[in-house]
């Protein structure tokens, strides 16, 4: 942040463009980020990765076990395409497909054949060419560039969709034969994903009903989601388990855990399959909370909206109080994508800026600080 404090109008302008005064940080143009349990992480443009946050277990990437409240950069000298932030570890695919995850690593989440801990980018096993990553608490999915998902990590209650619950140190690929588009490793012990024909389906813990298959029982295998609903996107996170996913036209529907008005229905009633979120917006993409009951979405107007529980501040909306329908983000920026984590969120700029709000007491807001914010805050 620019040190003056008497701000211009014209500093303040580059304030919001993600560019300080000559004497202080210069703050990187951000092309994704990721918001995590209690640490974020964002990729450049150029493809360099910093993290920022909580890093008792290494998931900065900087080599340390210390905890910084501005971005730092992975060490390595990869160049990532994007990174998933989870519990206690990240996960990135680089531009040329090759997986690496670091941090956190006790139930084998980082799929390198072993549970070490590991403070810098260490590669998942099996030589996988993967399209996409996603990091949760205990295990990660991915998908690979012909469309075979693979997950790893903690297999208890089935979330890794190889029809066992056998946890597995490296990648075990999901069974049925399916090919998908996009995967999401979600919060509680559950996963989902879209296939390339854009159907949703969805294995692992389903005490809530996020499986969206109209039972409440588990399973180790994918699982259609009923409604016959056509999905451009999906998002599944949350401490009980809730998913939420955005049609081609932009309609957001949810289901699962409700207990906080996380599905956006105007109610707290769980749901079993998939329900329209309320208000009428049409969105561009949603992210359901990394491990906690909220959701945010981004309108293709670029209008952030939360919904659900709101104990730190993580809507964004100027207070703490829950919504159990969407409301929007304080401060009227526009941004092209939105992520939701444990308890903040995080969000980008069509400039590339980051902001982040909520929860603030490991720094993963990026801000310099460890002062949480209910309203958006740029990183720093």
């Amino acid at each position: 942040m620019p040190k003056a404090v008497i701000v211009t109008i014209a500093v303040a302008a580059a304030a919001i463009l993600g560019c300080g005064d000559s004497t202080g940080p210069q703050v990187p143009a951000f092309a994704m980020v990721s918001a995590g349990s209690a640490h974020t992480c964002g990729v450049t443009s150029a493809g360099a990765a910093y993290c920022w946050g909580s890093n008792v277990h290494g998931q900065l990437g900087d080599s340390s076990t210390a905890n910084d409240s501005s971005p730092v950069l992975v060490k390595g000298g990869l160049h990532f395409a994007a990174v998933s932030a989870g519990g206690s570890h990240t996960c990135g695919v680089t531009t040329a497909g090759a997986a690496y995850c670091w941090g956190y690593n006790y139930n084998g989440q980082l799929g390198t054949g072993d549970t070490i801990q590991h403070s810098t980018p260490v590669a998942v096993s099996g030589g996988h060419v993967f399209a996409s990553v996603s990091a949760t608490a205990f295990h990660t999915c991915g998908v690979t560039t012909g469309g075979a998902a693979y997950c790893w990590g903690d297999n208890n209650l089935g979330q890794l969709g190889d029809s066992t619950t056998t946890s597995r140190l490296s990648p075990a690929l999901v069974a049925r034969g399916l090919t998908f588009a996009a995967v999401s490793a979600a919060g509680n012990e559950f996963s989902c994903g879209l296939t390339s024909g854009h159907a949703a389906y969805c294995w692992g813990n389903n005490f809530y009903g996020q499986l969206g298959d109209s039972t409440m029982a588990s399973d180790s295998s994918p699982v259609q989601v009923i409604g016959g609903l056509s999905f451009a996107s999906l998002s599944g996170g949350g401490d009980g388990g809730h998913v939420c996913a955005v049609t081609a036209l932009g309609a957001a529907y949810c289901w699962g855990d409700n207990g906080s008005g996380q599905l956006g229905v105007g109610d707290s009633t769980n749901r079993l399959h998939p329900v329209l979120v309320t208000g009428g917006l049409t969105f561009g993409a949603v992210s359901a909370g990394n491990s906690n009951d909220f959701t945010c979405a981004v309108t293709i107007g670029g209008l952030a909206y939360c919904w659900g529980y709101n104990g730190s501040g993580e809507l964004g909306i100027g207070s703490t109080a829950k919504s159990v329908n969407p409301a929007a983000v304080s401060g009227g920026l526009s941004f092209t994508a939105v992520s939701a984590g444990g308890e903040h969120a995080c969000a980008l700029t069509a400039a590339g800026v980051a902001y982040c709000w909520g929860d603030n007491s490991a720094g993963q807001l990026g801000n310099g600080s460890t002062a949480g914010s209910p309203v958006p805050v740029r990183v720093q």
